[in-house]
C-alpha cells in the first residue's frame, strides 16, 4: 500500500495479483488527494507554523508505523497555532457559514477569535454549529454536493489487468444513512483520546441547516459540513475497503480491480461469476452497517479489451458504457487499433454547467467586455482543469464553443440597437478564453507506479 504525503484517502484502487510468478506485480492502492482550494488564499505563515507541521508529522509517522496502536494523546495538538494555520488555508471569498461570519470579519480580530475558540475547545464549552447544505442539480432531478476526483487509477486498472466485467455501484443515500454509533466505533479503533471522540460526537449532533430549519437525524454525517468527507471515508474504509480487500484475496478466482471515491465505487472483474458473488456478498455486508446499494445505479456490464469482440460474436452490438464522477467511460481504440478506455464528459453535466453560465451572464450583461472575459476565462479554465483529459478533446472543444455562443447572445441583448456581429467573436474568444488542450497527462504516465507484495 502506498501513502502519499498528506494526501486524503478519497480514492482507492486494488487489484488481485497475477497468480503466475512470484512476486506478482500489481497496481498499488493510491489515494487521489483532495485538490487545494481553487479560490484566493492567503500565503500568510506564522512563527508557529513549523511547530504545527512538525507535530502533525510526528502523529502521521506514529500512525503509519504503529498501525495496531491507538493514538491516546491528540487533544493538545488543537492549539492556537493549528487553528491559525487552518484559518489561513481557507478561501477568502468562501461563503459564510450559518453564523454569517465572513473570512474578512473573522480576520479583523483574528487573534482574539482564535484564543476564544481555543479556550472553548479546551474547556469543553465548544458547540458545533449546523452545516449549511449547498447543492448542485443532478441529471435525475435529485441533488448532491459537488465532488471532484482523479480517475487515472480506474483507467490504468482496466487497461493493465484482465478486466472483462464492470460492477458499477452506488450506495443509496449514503451520507444520510451512515450509522453514527458504528462511525464512532470505527474512529475509536485508532483514536483513544476521549476528548477528540467527544468533539466528533458534537459535530455529528450539530445537524444541518436547510431552508432556515435545523434538522438533527439519528443517522448520517451531516453532508455539507467540513468534517463530513473525512468521516465518510473512515466509515467506508471499515465497511467496504478492508472487507473488499479481504474478499478479493480469499474469494476471487481471477483479477479484481477496485476504485472508490466517497460512496461511489467501480469494481472490475475478470470473471462474471466472481462479479455476481461479490455483488451478493456486498449487499449483505452493507446491510450490516445500515447501508444499501442504489437499485437504479448499480449494475454489471461487459467491459474491457475483449468486450467488443465477444459482444459482436453474440450479436449484442457495442459494449455498454458506464458513468463515474462526471465522465462517460467507453471501450474504444487508439489510432493504432489497440484497446483504449476513453473518457468523455457527461452531456447532462455539461448542459447543467452551461445553464449556470447562461444565468450568470444575464446578471453580468452590462458589465464591460474585459470584465466579462475575465470571468468567463475562469469558468472555462476551471472546467478544463477537470475535464481536459486525453480522449476528451471533442467535449471540451464543444464546451468552449457553446460558451462563446452564449457570450455572443448576451452581448447582442445589451441593447436593441447594439447588434454585436458574430465575426468579432472568434478574436474576442481567443483574447480571453483558453484554448482546448489536454491539461492532464495520459493515465499510465501519471500512475506509473507498481509494487510487489
Amino acid at each position: 500500500m502506498m501513502h502519499d504525503r498528506e494526501k486524503s484517502h478519497s480514492a482507492i484502487i486494488a487489484a488481485k495479483p497475477n497468480k503466475a510468478g512470484s512476486p506478482a506485480a500489481e497496481p498499488v492502492e493510491p489515494r487521489a488527494g483532495t485538490k487545494r482550494n481553487a479560490g484566493k488564499q492567503s500565503t500568510h505563515r506564522t512563527q508557529g507554523w513549523a511547530r504545527v507541521t512538525q507535530a502533525l508529522d510526528r502523529v502521521r509517522q506514529a500512525a503509519r508505523l504503529r498501525k495496531e496502536e491507538k493514538l491516546t494523546a491528540l487533544f493538545h495538538h488543537l492549539s492556537v497555532d493549528l487553528f491559525r494555520e487552518a484559518f489561513f488555508a481557507l478561501k477568502r471569498d468562501a461563503a459564510p457559514g450559518v453564523d454569517g461570519l465572513t473570512w474578512e470579519t473573522y480576520e479583523a480580530d483574528l487573534e482574539r477569535n482564535l484564543t476564544d475558540l481555543h479556550s472553548r475547545v479546551q474547556r469543553g464549552a465548544y458547540r458545533a454549529l449546523p452545516s449549511r447544505r449547498a447543492y448542485i442539480p443532478k441529471a435525475d432531478g435529485k441533488q448532491r454536493p459537488l465532488a471532484v476526483a482523479a480517475l487515472d487509477a480506474l483507467i490504468v486498472g482496466i487497461s493493465t489487468r484482465r478486466v472483462n466485467f464492470i460492477f458499477d455501484a452506488d450506495v443509496a443515500s449514503f451520507f444520510d444513512s451512515v450509522s453514527k454509533d458504528w462511525l464512532v466505533r470505527f474512529v475509536e479503533h485508532r483514536i483513544g483520546d476521549k476528548r477528540i471522540i467527544r468533539l466528533i460526537r458534537k459535530w455529528l449532533k450539530a445537524g444541518v441547516l436547510e431552508d432556515g430549519v435545523v434538522t438533527v437525524s439519528e443517522m448520517g454525517t451531516g453532508q455539507g459540513s467540513v468534517i463530513s468527507p473525512l468521516l465518510a471515508n473512515i466509515y467506508m474504509h471499515y465497511v467496504f475497503d478492508l472487507w473488499a480487500h479481504r474478499w478479493r484475496r480469499r474469494e476471487a478466482q481471477g483479477d479484481v480491480v477496485i476504485v472508490r471515491y466517497a460512496d461511489d465505487f467501480v469494481v472490475g472483474f475478470e470473471y462474471e461469476d466472481d462479479a455476481r458473488r461479490f455483488w451478493d456478498a456486498l449487499r449483505a455486508r452493507l446491510e450490516e452497517f445500515a447501508l444499501s446499494l442504489h437499485p437504479d445505479k448499480t449494475r454489471l456490464i461487459e467491459f474491457g479489451r475483449h468486450a467488443a469482440d465477444r459482444r459482436a460474436r453474440a450479436g449484442l452490438g457495442k459494449p455498454e458504457t458506464f458513468t463515474f464522477l462526471g465522465f462517460l467511460f467507453v471501450c474504444g481504440k487508439s489510432h493504432r487499433g489497440q484497446f483504449l478506455v476513453q473518457r468523455k464528459s457527461r452531456r447532462d453535466r455539461m448542459q447543467a454547467k452551461l445553464k449556470e453560465v447562461k444565468q450568470e451572464l444575464r446578471k453580468r450583461m452590462h458589465q464591460p467586455i474585459p470584465e466579462q472575459g475575465r470571468w468567463l476565462a475562469q469558468v472555462v479554465r476551471g472546467y478544463f482543469a477537470y475535464h481536459a483529459v486525453p480522449t476528451n478533446r471533442a467535449s471540451i472543444s464543444a464546451f468552449r464553443r457553446y460558451v462563446v455562443r452564449l457570450w455572443h447572445r448576451t452581448l447582442r441583448r445589451r441593447s436593441q440597437k447594439d447588434r454585436f456581429p458574430w465575426e468579432r467573436m472568434p478574436s474576442l474568444a481567443d483574447d480571453w478564453l483558453p484554448q482546448p488542450r489536454n491539461f492532464h497527462p495520459w493515465p499510465h504516465v501519471r500512475f506509473a507506479v507498481r509494487h510487489s507484495r
